[in-house]
């Protein structure tokens, strides 16, 4: 009997494969099935987001960067907003606070909704996208209540909320957080003890907790694998710290305990919710009154000259900020995010820099997929949660 001799074999797997969630390429050495190197390959996506962020006012750089991370609009702007009001030192209304929190935990289930859907549709769980999609369509529905647009609501601003909530948000709201519960439950039945799920997730991907905190890893990657580290825990900002609510942690570090780890959030942040939404009163201050930063009402625009010249004055020339630099993190639904700004006291950033969880991710691939099957190369590219729109940017 002749001995079988085998080859190595290089195959690109992307960009344009549908399970790297974007236009990711990773060029994987093959012995058979079995992944002996992994190289992934970015840039397929840069649009220059950052670059062109310098060319525009402190406002118009909010609708660029809800594009980096689109399935993270709201915790993008609210990142940029809050780095941008650290340096011109002013203190946001209370109420504006709780809307934002409420905003960016909403944010949150929308985005793990469209982890959850695409992931099981990619390891033959099919129908569990059609569940989550359910759920992610009542969501938008809540962000073109606020602002008219679905994916990308540009509803925070510097110094506060575009306007103020629309009649019967409340109601709204309440109604989804009522309901969602027993819709966390569907999933969780389809998934957390079917066979075939465990299979192909259970010891696929790992992590050690040592090995995301070398790698930067943050948010449920981290979480998975141990790594406790919350950025509304850790560095509170919005009156986070006089909320309950728990980090949810694995040490499994493989493609289970993130999906363990995400359901769990979306449990923290229908509380979170809750909380939140007893704090809001219907009607008030939507943003600091301060006419240098804030246009007045539209009635006031309409009937008064001075209203008229603030309004055209703020949408024609903006505001300038004072020089310095500020970085002031959040959590979002993939981790850390957050945006480095530097002033040169002008109308205009002089730097936008993102802290983007997702170029990390990538980073540690290689990590969790040498030794496994190719098979398992998509299970853990659907639990990494990659946005390739923050990776590039």
């Amino acid at each position: 009997m002749p001995e079988l001799k085998t080859e190595v074999m290089t195959v690109n797997m992307g960009p344009q494969h549908p399970s790297t969630h974007g236009v990711l390429r990773l060029v994987l050495e093959l012995d058979g099935e079995t992944v002996l190197s992994a190289s992934p390959t970015i840039g397929y996506l840069h649009t220059g987001i950052e670059k062109t962020a310098e060319q525009k006012k402190w406002q118009q750089v909010i609708p660029l960067v809800e594009r980096m991370d689109y399935l993270s609009a709201q915790s993008n702007s609210m990142a940029f907003c809050l780095s941008v009001e650290k340096l011109l030192g002013i203190e946001i209304p209370e109420r504006v606070k709780w809307i934002r929190v409420l905003i960016a935990e909403l944010q949150r289930i929308n985005s793990h909704l469209v982890w959850l859907g695409t992931h099981g549709m990619e390891v033959g769980a099919v129908s569990v996208m059609l569940y989550c999609f359910r759920e992610r369509e009542q969501l938008l529905n809540i962000n073109e209540m606020l602002a008219g647009f679905r994916l990308f609501p540009s509803y925070m601003r510097v110094g506060g909320l575009r306007e103020d909530l629309p009649r019967g948000f409340h109601a709204t709201i309440r109604s989804f957080l009522d309901a969602f519960p027993s819709k966390l439950d569907e999933y969780e039945d389809l998934l957390t003890k079917n066979t075939i799920y465990l299979q192909r997730t259970q010891g696929v991907g790992v992590i050690s907790k040592e090995d995301a905190v070398a790698y930067g890893l943050v948010g449920p990657i981290a979480r998975a694998a141990g790594v406790d580290y919350d950025v509304r825990k850790y560095f509170p900002y919005l009156g986070y710290d006089t909320l309950q609510f728990d980090v949810p942690t694995r040490t499994t570090g493989d493609v289970y305990g993130r999906y363990q780890v995400r359901v769990a959030e979306m449990r923290e942040s229908l509380k979170l919710c809750r909380q939140v939404l007893d704090r809001i009163e219907p009607t008030g201050a939507y943003a600091i009154k301060d006419p240098r930063i804030t246009p007045p009402p539209k009635d006031r625009v309409y009937t008064e000259m001075e209203a008229l010249i603030q309004h055209f004055l703020i949408y024609s020339q903006g505001f300038t900020v004072p020089a310095g630099e500020a970085y002031v993190p959040v959590e979002g639904p993939r981790g850390e995010q957050g945006f480095s700004i530097v002033s040169d006291g002008t109308n205009r950033p002089w730097r936008v820099k993102s802290r983007a969880p997702s170029l990390l991710a990538c980073q540690a691939l290689e990590r969790m997929i040498v030794g496994g099957l190719i098979a398992d190369v998509i299970a853990v590219i659907g639990s990494i949660d990659v946005v390739m729109g923050d990776v590039d940017r």
